[in-house]
């Protein structure tokens, strides 16, 4: 019984299969990214990812336990000196896989594994800045828009509403308020003449 060993035998023995994936390891190790078929591609990550943890903490020990699985030293100082360094606070993920199409010998399904952090097309930086280029542009859309709306709103309600009454109010209270003023004058020199009178009584 094969219980729970679920790791990708890719057509090979045991040996030949390590020394494969050891031969892939050490090349994306120096290169920063291979292209090779999906199936590999997908064991490589499964295979070379714990090593990279292994390489964020250089003691003796980790190196000479990744130096079991890739068995090439040069690879191994490439692994602890460079590549741990770049990818020191990224918590896992360190590879990604991009599908390339068929091969047109075989129909096969391609693929490019690389380091992530190598790779400036897909760096972090870039996503965020759109990001906020985004946001920044629809709150300054949606803002002056309404502001305009409430403006042409405003002013084509309150303009035709000032102008009337002005317009109107002068034309009719002029002669109402020349009209009271006079009769009010009137009625003050009466009261007037009428005050006199009584006080001459």
């Amino acid at each position: 019984m094969r219980h729970r060993k679920k790791n990708p035998h890719l057509g090979r023995k045991t040996g030949h299969r390590k020394y494969m994936l050891a031969n892939m390891g050490s090349s994306l190790i120096e290169h920063k990214s291979i292209n090779t078929t999906l199936a590999k591609a997908k064991a490589l990550k499964l295979f070379i990812e714990p090593i990279i943890t292994k390489s964020k903490t250089d003691s003796t020990h980790n190196r000479r336990i990744v130096f079991k699985y890739l068995r090439n030293k040069y690879a191994v100082t490439e692994l602890f000196r460079e590549v741990a360094v770049k990818i020191g606070d990224r918590p896992g993920g360190y590879t990604r896989i991009i599908k390339l199409g068929n091969r047109s010998g075989d129909n096969a399904d391609m693929a490019m594994i690389e380091l992530v952090d190598y790779n400036e097309l897909y760096s972090q930086s870039k996503p965020e800045s759109r990001r906020r280029r985004r946001r920044k542009k629809k709150s300054t859309e949606k803002i002056p828009s309404e502001l305009a709306n409430a403006a042409e709103e405003a002013p084509a309600g309150e303009t035709p509403a000032e102008e009337a009454p002005a317009e109107e109010v002068p034309a009719g209270e002029t002669p109402a308020e020349e009209a009271p003023a006079e009769n009010s004058d009137t009625s003050e020199d009466l009261n007037d003449e009428d005050g006199k009178q009584k006080k001459e009584n």
